[in-house]
């Protein structure tokens, strides 16, 4: 089952250089649990241009996040009827850009895993709006409710007791649906943010905003969670945001889950305290090389984060769950260089860049 597809497309490509080119590369073929779309619209990540800087893997697709238009099933996928997927529904999805010569986001056509797309209710939200929740949608996912990381009570569920959680970087791109995600499963959530962002947070699900400059912060927590917080994550994930949120802590367990590798002075904080990295890549099911470092395919992360991905139509359309404000970028693929530059330079801030492919 399919609709007429090209043998070509464009697709931006990682050059030795560290920058990224327009090229024409071959539609990828896909496999028998496949789907192929045909992309709407991207959305733009910090990793996409690390990727470029730091990781360079020359010849491969980037970007992460997308919407689009079903266009081809795999024969499994067709097979399978319960997949409720078929050729036109509009999807948005997540991919490892800057890994692969076949698989990214910036590109005119992306295949994914059936179970991993969802499909974008009618009338809710555009493309554009569909593709921020891609990466950091997922990672907010993965680290509240993945039961080997918080393993908090997933939505529409709701937690029966007074439960607090804390999430630094409210106004970040995790952050933002960290916050309506834990809202949504019925926590008391806290934050910190800059000031200019307080109300979004608030309008996103936080019970309590605090600036992260104010040095009394840590107390000011420590009263509005009865000193009693003990489930944290930490979206920014530097040394000086992962010593915040420790010293946060009220007595006694916890477990706090960052999204970059843990600093050594805050490995040496909290003994009573579990922290975590965790790496959304392994929710694709694939194995990852990153630096030298291999994760192991995790077919626990993927089945963990397709099940979830099945609740998010009905989150999306009753309104718990929200896309990113959006920093629409005119220019399509040839512009994403551009945006890639915006974002190195530390502009980007409670929006998300998006562009539109088709």
């Amino acid at each position: 089952m399919s609709l007429s597809i090209p043998k070509t497309m464009k697709a931006l490509v990682t050059q030795a250089n560290k920058t990224v080119k327009v090229e024409e590369v071959p539609v990828p073929d896909i496999d028998d649990w496949e789907v192929l779309v045909k992309v709407v619209a991207v959305a733009q990540n910090p990793t996409d241009w690390q990727y470029v800087d730091t990781v360079t893997n020359v010849g491969t697709i980037s970007g992460c996040d997308w919407s689009g238009y079903v266009v081809k099933l795999g024969s499994k996928v067709t097979e399978l009827h319960a997949t409720g997927l078929k050729i036109g529904d509009h999807v948005a999805g997540f991919t490892h850009g800057g890994t692969y010569k076949d698989r990214g986001a910036y590109a005119e056509y992306v295949k994914a895993t059936y179970d991993l797309c969802w499909n974008v209710p009618e009338g809710t939200l555009s493309h554009e709006q569909a593709a921020t929740m891609g990466c950091a949608y997922w990672t907010a996912i993965q680290c509240l409710f993945h039961p080997t990381r918080l393993g908090l009570v997933e939505p529409p569920e709701k937690v029966k007791e007074e439960v607090y959680v804390f999430i630094y970087g409210g106004s970040s791109s995790v952050g933002m649906y960290a916050l309506q995600l834990a809202h949504a499963a019925g926590y008391k959530v806290v934050t910190v943010a800059s000031t200019k962002n307080h109300a979004l947070c608030k309008s996103l699900g936080a019970d309590y905003v605090f600036d992260y400059k104010d040095p009394d912060v840590v107390s000011r927590i420590k009263e509005a969670t009865k000193n009693s917080l003990h489930w944290a994550l930490d979206t920014i994930s530097k040394e000086s945001t992962q010593i915040l949120t420790l010293n946060s802590f009220g007595a006694g367990p916890g477990k706090l889950v960052t999204i970059l590798p843990l600093q050594e002075k805050a490995k040496q904080l909290r003994n009573d305290v579990q922290k975590q990295f965790t790496l959304i890549y392994t929710s694709l099911g694939r194995e990852v090389n990153l630096h030298g470092t291999i994760w192991a395919a995790s077919p626990e992360d993927h089945a963990h984060m397709a099940e979830f991905l099945s609740k998010t139509p009905e989150l999306v359309a009753s309104g718990k769950v929200k896309p990113n404000p959006i920093k629409f970028w005119d220019g399509g693929l040839n512009a994403v260089s551009d945006g890639l530059q915006y974002m190195r330079e530390g502009r980007n801030s409670g929006e998300k860049i998006v562009y539109r492919v088709a």
